[in-house]
């Protein structure tokens, strides 16, 4: 089990996070929280990538604040500074695993599967990136832009992060010379927490042994 730590941000300011640590000089993972908030799920996630081996940091992006109502995770969510929470959230716990030893991914599912792209898109010191099911505004990111090898897990079956938005940004980074690792499942947004109704555990499974092997290859 890991615990809350206070990290640096870039501007000097603090942050909080749930760190769950693997050992120094094993690679990091920087978890992304959903639009419901640093809640048990995204810290099982984290407990979860320590026991495969990876120092994980989920940074606590609303301030302590958690909800399990739609409309209040809605309201938080479009409350949310994304280029703070990118720029300088993010960015901190990427340099705080990076300190702790070895190369440094992300990843997030929903609104952290959005800012995964965009944290790859606009800040270094990433070697590689993990969204799931969410994808950035153009304002906020462009993918065109990503450099770091990614790993995108999709619903087939999703009306917020839709098949047509997950088509247009894989042709955007080929059309940049990329080659990102797209996979669509014939599931329902959400389909990895196993706290929504929407949670396919033969998905889930496939996407996470996908993404170790990735992260294998990359951290």
């Amino acid at each position: 089990m890991g615990s809350m730590i206070d990290f640096k941000r870039p501007d000097g300011s603090t942050c909080k996070g749930y760190a769950a640590e693997a050992g120094k000089g094993r690679p990091g993972i920087v978890v992304i929280q959903e639009w419901w908030g640093l809640n048990d799920q995204i810290c099982g996630v984290a407990d979860r990538f320590a026991r495969a081996g990876y120092n994980a940091l989920a940074p606590d992006l609303y301030k302590g604040r958690v909800t399990q109502k739609p409309d209040e995770a809605n309201h938080m969510m479009s409350g949310l500074d994304f280029v703070g929470a990118s720029d300088q959230d993010i960015a901190g716990a990427v340099k705080h695993l990076a300190g702790i030893g070895g190369k440094v991914g992300v990843m997030g599912f929903c609104m952290g599967g959005a800012l995964t792209i965009a944290a790859c898109a606009r800040i270094g010191g990433i070697a590689c990136g993990v969204p799931f099911y969410g994808i950035p505004p153009a304002q906020l990111a462009d993918p065109a832009r990503i450099k770091v090898p990614l790993q995108g897990h999709f619903a087939n079956k999703d009306d917020w992060c839709t098949p047509d938005a997950v088509n247009a940004l894989e042709k955007t980074m080929k059309g940049a010379g990329h080659s990102p690792e797209i996979f669509r499942y014939d599931a329902l947004h959400a389909f990895a927490s196993e706290r929504s109704e929407a949670y396919d555990v033969k998905s889930a499974n496939a996407a996470w042994e996908r993404m170790l092997a990735f992260l294998g290859k990359h951290l």
